[in-house]
């Protein structure tokens, strides 16, 4: 014990009481004596709600998810659910993913609600975290919760938390929910059951959200048209896979062929590196058997579903994969093209992103004349406004990490909808002579290139935590002056909401609630933006660089100089 932390050895010999169990206590026994380290990672901190909810590694220890982290979290949730509710029966949804455990701990969450009093409705299996976003509304509940990691590695878990409306925890109830849960202790947790007050859902509510969602994401494409197109959808093992196929049948899609042995959910993602779309080899086996059908468009999602990834055939008739930006200003453009067709649009409807997304969305919204509203990363803040702007109609939103929202019958980025709404503008443009990779190079034609990269540098445990933060401290003691030969003309430091012109210095405030997020602006509109993961031990670099494209046979040329660009950038910042 000699090489542990008193106050790592204190945390941890508290988890050896009675109100742990004995598996439990054994293993942290097992830490103690034998692996210090591994001890150090489980106890330093506690596990934080961030951009994208609470996530970590599954294992013992208040720096990691076990029933007893979740269930102090649930115990927390429902004293201050009384709190706000004081006079009102409380119901809350739960479901959960594909990952290993999230049965098992979602039951423990819904143990913890009961045991306090709190009306369950459980998800008997796996479900899309959208259609737990659309529970909520549908059924009337107080809260609800997933467990997921999302696009996480196999050892993580998490717990997401909606609100009324639908959409993720934000400010007040965030932090009140947090000085709630911190304010107990472990031996406070109530995990004594009552099974009257949790019901399994099940049909009832999977119709009504794949009536919701081919509402949502169908137009005027013909039936000939949706049969013409040649679809491969993945489900990377993950949850889509209860819902996607059904979405796309009712819709009048019959052309989809699944990926069979990525079709079975499973925990360990056995068929790939990584259950994340927005990395090219996790659709490498539906990329090679959408060659093999001659199909159109490759789908694949993340494993709780609200993230998804696009590959499209381009000019020279080969598959590509897209990015975020890509296939959320195609998405966008289309939706706002079919509301003007129906006249729908006046001076009350408004389209979302956020802070670090393409500044192309803007440029398109504008050019609609519907008003474009930013945000902080994360759908969470996309959903508050459309809870703040109740008198406005909102349109679609999205960000540069995959996901997308069509109309506001969910409220978090809902892979479930858009891929239907890809399929649907995918045999829309191809019945017109036309496709999705060649309405992007026109988008570009007419509004600029612009050209996104992210780059993550992963930085794990005690020492990495600190490194990021030394880095945050760096770029704002000593910021860039140029960047790639440019001046940098804007900083915005969203930590202490000041924006300030670096050529005559004058500062003005930023009118977006207070995150540790930089953005660099040049004199010729490179943008970098620099953000810890608020889920991940990862900071993130994302840059936009842009050019004007004259015709769209030049797409190639410029790309690569844009590319070539963005290599130079990586290089004098020493990012890459």
């Amino acid at each position: 014990m000699s090489d542990i932390k008193p106050e790592i050895l204190e945390k941890a010999q508290a988890w050896l009481s009675d109100s742990f169990d004995e598996e439990t206590k054994k293993e942290i026994k097992n830490l103690i004596d034998n692996n210090p380290t591994e001890l150090e990672d489980s106890f330093y901190k506690n596990a934080a709600f961030g951009t994208g909810g609470m996530r970590g590694i599954m294992g013992v220890g208040t720096n990691r998810i076990n029933k007893y982290t979740l269930g102090k979290n649930t115990q927390g949730l429902s004293q201050y659910l009384k709190k706000e509710f004081p006079e009102e029966k409380l119901k809350v949804a739960i479901a959960y993913d594909c990952r290993n455990n999230s049965k098992e701990l979602a039951k423990v969450v819904a143990d913890v609600f009961s045991a306090n009093e709190v009306e369950v409705f459980l998800f008997s299996d796996l479900r899309p975290t959208p259609e737990l976003s659309f529970a909520v509304k549908y059924l009337d509940c107080h809260c609800g919760i997933v467990l997921t990691a999302s696009h996480n590695p196999p050892e993580y878990n998490g717990y997401k938390v909606y609100w009324q409306d639908g959409g993720q925890l934000v400010p007040p109830q965030d932090k009140n929910l947090i000085e709630e849960i911190n304010s107990l202790q472990y031996d406070a947790i109530n995990f004594e059951t009552n099974e009257e007050l949790i019901h399994k859902i099940n049909d009832k509510v999977d119709q009504a959200f794949i009536d919701a969602s081919v509402e949502n994401g169908s137009f005027d494409t013909s039936s000939e048209a949706k049969s013409n197109l040649g679809i491969v959808f993945t489900s990377l093992h993950g949850t889509s896979i209860t819902m996607v196929p059904s979405v796309l049948e009712k819709a009048g899609f019959n052309n989809v062929t699944i990926v069979e042995d990525q079709a079975v959910p499973d925990g360990n993602f056995p068929t790939v590196k990584s259950p994340n779309p927005e990395e090219p080899e996790a659709l490498k086996k539906a990329l090679t058997l959408a060659e093999e059908k001659g199909a159109d468009i490759v789908i694949g999602t993340d494993p709780d579903c609200d993230r998804l990834g696009i590959a499209v055939r381009n000019n020279a008739g080969k598959l590509e994969l897209l990015n975020g930006n890509q296939t959320m200003v195609v998405m966008s453009w289309f939706l706002l093209e079919k509301w003007k067709e129906a006249n729908k649009i006046g001076d009350k409807e408004f389209m979302a992103s956020t802070i670090v997304s393409t500044p192309m969305f803007k440029i398109i919204a504008e050019d609609y004349d519907v008003e474009y509203k930013e945000v902080l990363t994360g759908f969470k803040w996309i959903a508050k406004l459309i809870k703040d702007f109740p008198e406005l109609n909102f349109i679609g939103g999205g960000e540069e990490s995959f996901g997308y929202m069509v109309g506001d019958f969910v409220r978090d980025k809902d892979a479930v909808t858009s891929t239907l709404l890809a399929c649907e503008i995918s045999a829309f443009l191809k019945d017109k002579g036309s496709s999705f990779y060649q309405q992007l190079l026109a988008l570009y034609e007419k509004y600029g290139l612009f050209k996104e990269e992210l780059i993550s540098l992963v930085k794990k445990g005690i020492q990495g935590e600190q490194e990021i933060k030394q880095m945050l401290i760096d770029l704002r003691e000593k910021p860039w002056e140029t960047i790639d030969g440019e001046k940098v003309v804007l900083v915005e430091d969203y930590q202490s909401s000041v924006a300030k012109n670096m050529l005559d210095h004058t500062e003005s405030t930023i009118d977006i609630p207070k995150s540790n997020v930089l953005i660099y602006y040049t004199e010729n509109g490179t943008k970098i933006a620099a953000r810890p993961s608020g889920t991940e031990p990862k900071i993130k670099f994302y840059f936009s660089v842009n050019t004007t494209l004259e015709n769209t046979g030049n797409f190639e040329e410029k790309n690569q100089e844009l590319k070539d660009k963005i290599s130079r950038i990586k290089s004098e910042l020493q990012l890459g």
